[in-house]
């Protein structure tokens, strides 16, 4: 089974080091990052609206786990976004792909 994962960072530079740490470590295959998103959002009881980054991370469920406990240490909110969904078709050679290109 595989994933995309959706994820958002404060800046570049925060969404390159966990792009760049997923890739490397094996976790992802691929992780997109998309800019200038406008986030609006409650926390702590006020709604707040910031510009960030999507970080759209392709793996495979069974490095779910490991994937969410590595993108924690890295992140600098306290409550990251981390939502995984279910790759439910895609192409064969890029399942594949994402297959091999993960540990």
């Amino acid at each position: 089974m595989y994933l995309t994962i959706l994820c958002t960072v404060p800046n570049t530079e925060v969404g390159r080091k966990i792009a760049q740490v997923l890739v490397h470590d094996g976790l992802a295959a691929c992780v997109n990052l998309l800019p200038n998103i406008t986030s609006v959002y409650r926390w702590q009881d006020e709604v707040q609206e910031n510009t960030e980054l999507l970080l759209l991370i392709k793996t495979r469920q069974e490095h779910y786990p490991a994937l969410e406990d590595r993108i924690k240490a890295l992140h600098p909110y306290e409550v990251p976004e981390i939502i995984a969904h279910k790759i439910e078709v895609g192409s064969r050679n890029y399942l594949d792909w994402i297959t091999k290109s993960t540990l």
